[in-house]
């Protein structure tokens, strides 16, 4: 449970307490405004980039409907993860009562479970793409793409509904609620569930682009051969740059991924005394970052992010 527990670790931390009452009013009210900008944000980041793929059918392609599908677990977290854990974080008390406490739970569990599950996804897009780019188009079509992001969705909220049993435990404690679950110790159940979601995951996409960038090299260098000046491969090598150089988007949505979910992992595995000090507030939200910077990097790398976004601010 490793990488569900650093989500909403403002939870489990008996001396969150202390801290708060230590913060000035003034760093407090700037937390909660530079988190309430972080989710406003990323609400309205994501928003562009589910409208842009939705209405205009230019865009109706396999790798945008999981861009598509990304966008929106990312937009579920601006709207109800970075909100309610920027209480929990900054709150000695939580208020929302159980039944809340266990909903949040379920949400960071399941946005966390549906990202990771796209970028899987895209892997295995680019894969194709660019390793077997001639049959691309008949094997990965846009029923097969629905049907995967729809399993893949299926999944992970049966998932995560069977394993929050396992591992919440609400306790109300005086007047409120101010600790929302305990695991306690290493069990078969926690072992599984990191196994399953961040392990497997994570491996299947490292190999992945790791091939990828084999692949990519060695057509690279095709391209100032000889071969590649003959005039029936010149489609063939525009396809492929083309292809190569949306797989080079994506692998940088998947590193900013790791870089925003692997240092939280490793401090909350091995430095759990760093709770103690107030780098746990920028350690908390790391994770949670990973979903405004994703509207970003496409804004910044697909210039149809850009027409879209304008024409849809423009009201055009």
């Amino acid at each position: 449970m490793e990488k569900h527990e650093d989500v909403i670790n403002g939870f489990q931390d008996g001396n969150y307490s202390s801290r708060k009452a230590s913060l000035s009013t003034s760093i407090y009210i700037t937390l909660y405004i530079f988190f309430s900008l972080i989710s406003a944000v990323t609400v309205f980041l994501n928003l562009l980039v589910i409208i842009s793929i939705s209405h205009f059918k230019q865009l109706h392609t396999t790798t945008n409907l999981l861009i598509l599908s990304l966008a929106v677990s990312d937009l579920l977290v601006g709207l109800i993860v970075i909100p309610v854990t920027t209480v929990a974080i900054m709150e000695s008390c939580w208020g929302f009562g159980e039944y809340f406490c266990v909903f949040h739970l379920y949400m960071a569990f399941l946005c966390t479970s549906l990202s990771l599950g796209s970028l899987v996804l895209i892997s295995i897009d680019r894969y194709v793409a660019v390793c077997d780019p001639l049959s691309y188009h008949s094997k990965i079509t846009t029923t097969r793409t629905i049907c995967c992001i729809s399993i893949t969705w299926c999944c992970c909220i049966i998932y995560d509904a069977v394993i929050i049993k396992r591992v919440v435990n609400v306790q109300v404690l005086s007047r409120c609620l101010t600790e929302c679950f305990i695991v306690e110790g290493i069990t078969w159940v926690n072992i599984i569930d990191l196994v399953s979601t961040t392990v497997v995951p994570c491996s299947i996409i490292i190999t992945l682009y790791l091939k990828i960038f084999v692949v990519a090299r060695s057509q690279a260098r095709k391209v100032f051969s000889k071969e590649a000046a003959s005039v029936s491969g010149v489609k063939t090598v525009h396809a492929s740059k083309s292809e190569r150089k949306a797989a080079k988007t994506l692998a940088i949505v998947v590193v900013n991924y790791f870089i925003c979910w692997i240092p939280s992992l490793f401090v909350f595995s091995f430095f759990s005394i760093l709770f103690e000090n107030f780098l746990a507030y920028f350690i908390s939200f790391l994770p949670l970052v990973n979903s405004l910077i994703n509207p970003i990097i496409y804004a910044f790398f697909y210039p149809w992010f850009k027409v879209t976004a304008k024409r849809i601010l423009n009201l055009k």
